[in-house]
């Protein structure tokens, strides 16, 4: 059998939610309010696939430098071949 090499190999418990946290994401977490210059923390929801970032960045924290109606721009520093 083929290795797989899937932008979600390799992330059965990283992209799985919680013992009884099923279901639809809260109305809060999409109200919540978000201005260029905070720290925040990139958990990607496992229930909503379009989106969802790299699991390379999954629990990693940045800065927001862009804000739209439907995306956050964050930077994040990732180290290169270190």
């Amino acid at each position: 059998m083929p290795h797989s090499f899937g932008t979600r190999a390799r992330t059965r418990h990283m992209f799985a939610k919680k013992f009884r946290q099923h279901g639809p994401v809260k109305l809060s977490q999409y109200l919540m309010a978000i201005k260029v210059g905070d720290y925040v923390d990139i958990f990607a929801d496992p229930s909503i696939h379009k989106g969802m970032p790299h699991k390379h960045y999954h629990g990693r924290t940045g800065i927001v430098f862009n804000v739209t109606k439907s995306a956050v721009g964050v930077r994040v520093n990732k180290p290169v071949n270190g």
